[in-house]
């Protein structure tokens, strides 16, 4: 490994670290088998929690004055400059001491995510990262084990929602589907899991006394909705209601705050 400084934002070497969400993603990532590309992992924190899940690094660019430990371990060259030359580069305000750019691993089928988790939250519609990092940080906090996106929701990988979930998202295996309807129903007709959807309908019995009722040893999952539409008519037929009691005058929180709740009261 050798540190290499960069003393001008110009550096083609630094392409990669000025590239966007599409250019680190690829079609692919929005197929239900695996994903493909790379993503951008920022701080100290995360680039170790990615190091630890066996990410494989593709470049980094670190704190010339402030290396950090995790830059010796990555088994790569890393480029080093000062603050003005990482402001610019990454397009962040306030340049984190290294950022670093990953192949995206591999994920599990959503047929196979759901045959291994026994604790899964399905998001349908959720495209803003920060919920998407939100949950993700507390469905590992609160000990779920999957993450079931549809395509219409964010990426776990992106930089926002990582920087979000502080990168515990390497901790939660997620998988994509186009076909949540059917899956769904498939986990319906099979009857092994009890699916509870969050909905803001003040007729739903409570999360409380739904979480009173069902048998801690039955798998489940719970669903989260978009904020503005919240779970889709067809998608809420096919499971358990349960509503999160509010004050007056207030419906509902959001997706992630949400899923804090119903994740700590359906564990």
């Amino acid at each position: 490994m050798s540190l290499i400084p960069i003393e001008s934002t110009e550096d083609d070497r630094l392409a990669l670290f000025r590239l966007r969400e599409r250019g680190l993603t690829n079609r692919a990532d929005k197929r239900d088998d695996h994903g493909a590309g790379l993503f951008l992992a920022e701080g100290d924190l995360v680039v170790s929690r990615a190091l630890s899940a066996g990410c494989t690094p593709v470049a980094a660019l670190a704190d010339a004055e402030r290396i950090p430990e995790v830059a010796h371990h990555l088994g790569i060259d890393v480029f080093i400059g000062g603050d003005e030359i990482r402001r610019l580069v990454t397009g962040l305000g306030m340049p984190h001491p290294i950022v670093a750019v990953f192949e995206r691993p591999s994920r599990p089928s959503a047929v196979t995510l759901l045959a291994r988790s026994h604790r899964l939250v399905v998001v349908e519609q959720v495209d803003n990262p920060a919920n998407i990092g939100g949950i993700v940080r507390n469905a590992a906090g609160l000990g779920w084990d999957g993450l079931l996106l549809d395509g219409d929701s964010g990426d776990p990988l992106s930089r926002r929602a990582l920087r979000v979930a502080m990168g515990t998202t390497f901790q939660l295996p997620h998988a994509r589907t186009r076909n949540l309807d059917a899956l769904l129903s498939a986990e319906v007709a099979d009857g092994r899991r009890d699916l509870i959807a969050l909905t803001p309908d003040p007729s739903a019995p409570s999360l409380i006394e739904v979480a009173a009722q069902l048998d801690a040893q039955r798998p489940r999952a719970v669903l989260i909705g978009s904020e503005r539409a919240g779970l889709r008519a067809e998608t809420l037929a096919k499971c358990i209601t349960a509503r999160i009691e509010m004050s007056a005058n207030v419906d509902s929180l959001n997706a992630a705050a949400a899923s804090a709740i119903a994740c700590f009261a359906l564990r």
